[in-house]
């Protein structure tokens, strides 16, 4: 994120200083067709070819401060999309994660009610009324195994 600050500072230095030319040396500043050295106006006084060489570096350094600033902007996008893509693949692995939780829970609770089951039917401990009811509700822990399994498979 440093870096993406600093290559937009540095963007916007080139453009706001794209006024400024050096050619041969000597420090200009344009403002729209007149050309100043140390703040007088030099138009007059240079050359056709001096007032040509002077704009050509001008509109160059206009031409580097646009590449630079759509350069930002271009790695600015993928940043987001980057971050946008991180996010996703966080989310999906927090779901991964909570469905495999769940199928943990629910084979956990299936087996501890199988064994309890299967310890009082040999005990002889069972009605045949709590019996219909102990088959229901591993019928049940069956079921929400099932689904857990199925989450866990899809995420």
């Amino acid at each position: 994120m440093k870096l993406w600050i600093l290559l937009l500072f540095l963007g916007f230095g080139f453009a706001a200083n794209a006024q400024q030319v050096i050619s041969n040396g000597v420090a200009y500043e344009v403002k729209g067709k007149a050309i100043f050295k140390d703040g007088v106006d030099v138009t007059e006084t240079l050359s056709v070819e001096q007032q040509k060489e002077i704009k050509s570096t001008l509109d160059k350094k206009l031409k580097e401060a646009s590449k630079a600033e759509k350069a930002i902007k271009k790695a600015e996008k993928e940043a987001k999309k980057a971050e946008k893509a991180q996010k996703r693949a966080e989310k999906d692995l927090k779901q991964k994660q909570k469905a495999q939780d769940r199928f943990e829970r629910a084979s956990k609770n299936l087996s501890k009610n199988q064994e309890k089951y299967e310890k009082l039917k040999r005990k002889g401990k069972l009605s045949p009324n709590d019996e219909i009811k102990w088959l229901k509700k591993l019928e049940d822990y069956k079921e929400d195994l099932d689904k857990a399994k199925k989450k866990l498979e899809r995420s």
